[in-house]
């Protein structure tokens, strides 16, 4: 029974290798880790349910400051995230982006309303102003999407603090280990 037990145990160690040596193979092919790795990330507010309407305090109309966020289940190896909020219904059928935020601390679990998380990056929205800009659509317009969109990263990102939204999404390729939506909806 010995000789059966120890070749199962080298079958099932060739087959591991294999893997690994197609994953590492394919993440230096393309530098792309998420081809294999799958996450449970998950982003939430205690503000709107996913797919709800987003309280007027958040929005232009109200307090304009950001809602209360929490993360949980960061793939391993996460050593940042970076949060972009964005109105996939804007008008002229650009995408407008009302914040940008990266270098979230890989141990964050709450992000509070109203604030950016310790050592965390504002850049510059469509606004044209650095932080948050709240929900805005055009009165009388139906309600429009918002993406609340969290990424997890392989590293923390060394960009100029004026970036926009392209400037993060050029320096997050390759470092994407996960990511998630939560999606808010808002009509004037």
């Amino acid at each position: 029974m010995f000789p059966l037990m120890q070749r199962f145990l080298f079958f099932v160690l060739v087959i591991a290798v294999f893997f690994a040596v197609i994953y590492i193979g394919q993440v230096l092919l393309t530098g792309n880790k998420q081809t294999f790795l799958h996450s449970n990330m998950d982003l939430r507010s205690n503000a709107f349910d996913n797919k709800g309407d987003i309280p007027l305090k958040y929005t232009c109309d109200g307090d304009n400051v950001s809602p209360p966020f929490f993360v949980g289940s960061a793939p391993i190896g996460t050593q940042s995230f970076a949060l972009v909020v964005e109105d996939p219904d804007a008008i002229g059928g650009v995408t407008f982006d009302h914040w940008v935020v990266w270098n979230i601390k890989m141990e964050t679990t709450e992000i509070k309303e109203g604030f950016v998380p310790d050592g965390a990056m504002q850049g510059i929205n469509d606004f044209d102003e650095k932080g948050y800009g709240g929900p805005c659509p055009p009165k009388g317009a139906s309600a429009h999407r918002y993406l609340f969109n969290l990424y997890a990263l392989d590293t923390r990102l060394n960009i100029n603090p004026d970036s926009r939204k392209e400037h993060l999404e050029k320096a997050m390729e390759g470092h994407i280990l996960g990511q998630t939506t939560l999606l808010g909806l808002y009509k004037r």
